[in-house]
């Protein structure tokens, strides 16, 4: 089936350097924290010169930036894929509950990186928060057409059900016990399929 990821995607950076730079970024952002690797970290990871890491980003912060909107990139291209693998509205449904399952249970697992981008700045106006509430109002916005798609009687509150099911979900598996985060998270994708089936 089809859904819209709208907006737009944000090309890859052209330039080896400023993609290494990101790809470095992106990886370390999100197993230690974005504010415990310093521009130095990053520079030496990614092994570029000091210069060639301010002429592309010019700042840690544009990194950042440049980090979360990297990761909804990810999570728009992987729901766009299991919406073109699957012919209806449930099976595309079961399939993102499986892959969040999926990822709940893989190796490194450090919970959503948006709420955990979102939790090291308190400013809701600072362009990282900007990026996060953008990315959780698309991803709310798709599953409202989804379980619209399924025929739920309710699918603005059933997105809305589900966008908070994997917040929990993700917290919870890598805060406390991933089963009983993907335990929960399953019967909440259930119950919702329940409902537009009733």
């Amino acid at each position: 089936m089809s859904i819209d990821i709208e907006p737009p995607l944000t090309s890859l950076p052209e330039a080896p350097a400023k993609l290494r730079i990101l790809l470095t970024a992106d990886e370390l952002f999100y197993d230690e924290g974005i504010r415990s690797v310093g521009v130095d970290r990053l520079i030496a990871t990614a092994n570029v010169t000091k210069a060639t890491f301010y002429k592309h980003y010019g700042s840690k912060d544009r990194v950042i930036t440049a980090y979360v909107g990297y990761r909804h990139r990810q999570i728009a291209e992987a729901f766009a894929q299991l919406a073109e693998a699957t012919t209806t509205p449930t099976a595309t449904l079961t399939a993102l509950r499986d892959s969040i399952l999926d990822e709940i249970a893989a190796p490194g697992f450090r919970g959503c990186p948006f709420i955990n981008a979102a939790a090291e700045f308190s400013d809701p106006q600072h362009p990282v928060r900007v990026a996060v509430r953008e990315h959780r109002e698309w991803y709310g916005t798709v599953l409202e057409r989804l379980t619209r798609a399924l025929g739920h009687p309710m699918p603005g509150e059933a997105a809305d059900e589900l966008v908070l099911a994997r917040d929990g979900a993700m917290s919870g598996g890598y805060a406390g016990d991933p089963i009983a985060a993907s335990t929960a998270l399953t019967r909440t994708f259930d119950r919702i399929l329940a409902e537009a089936t009733a």
